[in-house]
């Protein structure tokens, strides 16, 4: 597990965080088709599967996360975000997955905590 230093300051890894959040996706909709029915359980599996893998690292970050899973029809899908904050400790990383019938798009947003 890699970490930055920034004087006594933890950065974010953006590829580590990356690398988590696809393991969860693949664990969690890898092998399924779309359905309609259980996107709600999946965004919710993968949001809370995904918090708690980097929790787990135990860098003093606060984390948000944000799934949206969307159905593959040849309809457009565009998604923007914009932070205001340090720039030498925060960060954040999108993570975009498919298979033949859907898109998975996870965002995560982490915020150092000062100690």
């Amino acid at each position: 597990m890699e970490e930055y230093h920034s004087g006594d300051e933890v950065t974010f890894n953006s590829d580590e965080a990356s690398n988590n959040v696809k393991e969860c996706i693949e664990g969690i909709i890898g092998g399924m088709d779309y359905n309609q029915n259980k996107v709600n359980q999946w965004t919710a599996s993968i949001v809370e599967h995904s918090l708690t893998t980097l929790v787990k690292q135990g860098k003093h970050f606060k984390y948000i996360v944000n799934c949206a899973i969307m159905q593959k029809s040849g309809a457009g899908l565009h998604t923007a975000s914009s932070c205001y904050w340090d720039i030498t400790t925060d960060g954040s990383c999108t993570v975009r997955w498919e298979n033949r019938t859907m898109y998975c798009v996870v965002s995560v947003f982490a915020v150092a905590v000062s100690l």
